[in-house]
């Protein structure tokens, strides 16, 4: 049989491997992924995860589960030789060996795109995985927490200040469902004072969310000051050392948490450990058919899609136009190229990629959202709807959408969830605690 290696469990991947399973004939081909994490996240639920709209697992689909016909590797492709047609693999424990395949599917998704800022790299922390998001719902509430035992100083300022940097659709969903926890929050510490929270929003241009147009982009950025966000538009993230946030307009504060989402990049292994063609921004080159190009040559076994790969948008009127990194067109690329590969390999014809936007929908907390399309623009809690409908029909597999449901009304019956887990990071620090007992302290002095 030929052997189908899949790097990545991501939108493009997972979708890819689902196609896969129900094309295939038995004994036509095996499918193999591979991927550090052993599921797929739902990454536009990432915001309501940090809010507690959304618990956690609900927003991750398990790979072994949903991809019963397909083996699963928990491991990292850490290089790839297509000229010998075959993958370095290296998992957590760090044992590696090299996989052979007859077809390459590469759908690693991108990476966050950082910058050598002082200090960002030791305090910040991202928005593109399921941990980060608990880290930041935790961080969140457990400031408030320590926040309402202190006095009136500069700690309790530091823990009662969030920054977010970026405006894209990570950063202001992020940002707007955080304000709506802010809010929820407050009214379970009535120590703390309104006046006392205060959310950063930081974006390096003069506009927030590129992918709308100009004026609904506007009444997103007033709608978040208006309920107490600080829009700093124009404005670049000049150093974040010990957590003290310095702004190129002159503006400087302690921040207790600094959340990245200033766009993605290529993934480094992609865009330096492979001999396939990549374009100036390390992103893999394909045709519209999804299959790997280098220059007019199609890269014979080789297949990409996702936000990895420069796939050209031919539903937009602009030349050399590459479709956008985001969910929707990750779904439907990973899903054409299961069809598209399985044509291939029964000696049919591929068809190409083209998928007009459907629009865009945000959501910027409980009852609060916008839509665009074309030029329809709806706010307010309609949009709210229209997010939450369109992106449960989104999630794959009836059993998520059932669990993130339940979510939804368990919150609309009994409130948001403020707990904090943030312990969850040193399990065994009670068990260490306790095994010690109260004299070994003064022994050991």
């Amino acid at each position: 049989m030929k052997h189908i290696l899949i790097v990545g469990g991501g939108y493009a991947g997972f979708y890819a491997a689902r196609g896969l399973e129900r094309r295939l004939r038995r004994g036509e081909a095996r499918v193999t992924v591979v991927d550090p994490r052993p599921y797929m996240t739902y990454q536009p639920f990432l915001p309501e995860v940090t809010a507690g709209s959304v618990e956690a697992r609900h927003a991750v689909v398990p790979l072994r589960r949903h991809l019963r016909r397909t083996r699963v590797v928990a491991g990292s492709v850490t290089r790839v030789d297509h000229a010998r047609r075959t993958v370095q693999i290296t998992t957590a424990d760090a044992t590696r060996w090299e996989e052979s395949y007859d077809e390459l599917v590469v759908t690693a998704g991108a990476v966050t795109r950082t910058f050598p800022i002082p200090g960002l790299a030791d305090t910040a922390i991202g928005l593109k995985q399921i941990e980060e998001a608990v880290a930041i719902r935790d961080g969140i509430i457990t400031g408030f927490a320590r926040a309402a035992a202190l006095p009136h100083g500069p700690l309790r300022r530091k823990l009662l200040t969030v920054t977010f940097v970026g405006g894209g659709f990570t950063g202001v969903e992020g940002f707007g469902e955080t304000l709506s926890l802010a809010a929820a929050l407050l009214r379970r510490h009535p120590e703390i004072a309104p006046g006392e929270v205060r959310f950063h929003l930081v974006e390096a241009t003069d506009r927030v969310l590129p992918e709308v147009s100009a004026a609904p982009g506007r009444w997103v950025v007033q709608h978040l000051r208006d309920r107490g966000g600080l829009v700093h538009l124009g404005t670049q993230l000049v150093s974040a050392v010990d957590g003290h946030v310095v702004l190129s307009d002159g503006q400087e504060y302690d921040s207790g948490l600094v959340v990245w989402a200033a766009g993605n990049a290529a993934n480094p292994v992609i865009a330096t450990h492979t001999d396939l063609p990549l374009d100036a921004r390390g992103f893999v080159t394909v045709r519209p058919d999804l299959r790997v190009v280098d220059g007019d040559r199609v890269v014979p076994s080789a297949w990409a899609a996702g936000d990895d790969a420069a796939v050209p948008d031919l539903a937009s009127s602009s030349e050399g136009a590459r479709t956008v990194p985001n969910a929707q067109h990750a779904v439907r690329q990973g899903r054409l190229l299961a069809r598209n590969l399985v044509a291939v390999l029964r000696g049919e014809e591929p068809r190409h990629y083209v998928h007009s936007s459907l629009g865009v929908v945000a959501t910027l907390g409980i009852g609060h959202g916008l839509f665009q399309w074309h030029r329809v623009v709806v706010r307010g809690p309609l949009a709210w709807l229209m997010h939450r409908g369109y992106h449960v029909l989104a999630v794959p597999t009836w059993e998520r959408k059932v669990r993130v449901l339940l979510d939804w009304a368990g919150a609309l019956v009994g409130g948001r969830d403020t707990a904090s887990l943030a312990d969850v990071v040193h399990p065994r620090a009670a068990f260490v605690a306790g095994a010690r007992g109260p004299h070994d302290d003064e022994r050991a002095a």
